[in-house]
């Protein structure tokens, strides 16, 4: 498979579990968390998804297209270890709903970040909340959840969150 061919797979599953986690959501309330804006393309989307909650960004610098960029103060920027802990706080309620897209092309990386998302998520998600996430997520607090139709298994994460601790 191409390059291309992967990329394109990949934001297809993307959108896919993005618009099966807003559904799954829809009797939850709270807000939104992306964490890795990056440009700003599922900022967009989740905008578009769920335009009647608010959503709060975390990166570790703001790099998106201007029309896709958070208000300010519904940005954290730095590195997740600092942000997440701090941030219920400024959000006020635990998020219904989180998409992490930490992937940076280094495994090693890319690993570690998973790690740090898994150790300071709870602090910001409601019990019942959806997580997409681009990497999995092995924390006693997750649930896997089945992947929408057409999404190969791999591609994409979706969990359920469950108890902390």
């Amino acid at each position: 498979m191409s390059r291309l061919d992967s990329f394109i797979r990949r934001l297809e599953a993307q959108r896919a579990c993005l618009d099966l986690a807003a559904r799954l959501v829809a009797d939850l309330p709270g807000p939104v968390v992306e964490i890795g804006l990056g440009n700003g393309r599922t900022y967009s989307h989740l905008r578009a998804l769920l335009p009647d909650r608010p959503i709060f960004v975390f990166d570790r610098r703001l790099a998106a297209h201007p029309a896709c960029r958070p208000p300010e103060e519904f940005l954290f920027l730095g590195d997740i270890a600092r942000t997440l802990p701090i941030a219920l706080g400024r959000m006020r309620r635990r998020a219904a709903l989180v998409h992490a897209d930490i992937g940076c092309g280094d495994p090693e990386v890319t690993a570690r970040n998973a790690r740090k998302l898994a150790r300071y998520l709870p602090a910001i998600v409601a019990h019942g909340a959806v997580v997409a996430s681009d990497q999995p997520l092995e924390a006693r607090w997750t649930e896997p959840l089945p992947l929408p139709e057409g999404v190969e298994p791999g591609r994409y994460f979706l969990y359920r969150c469950k108890g902390f601790g």
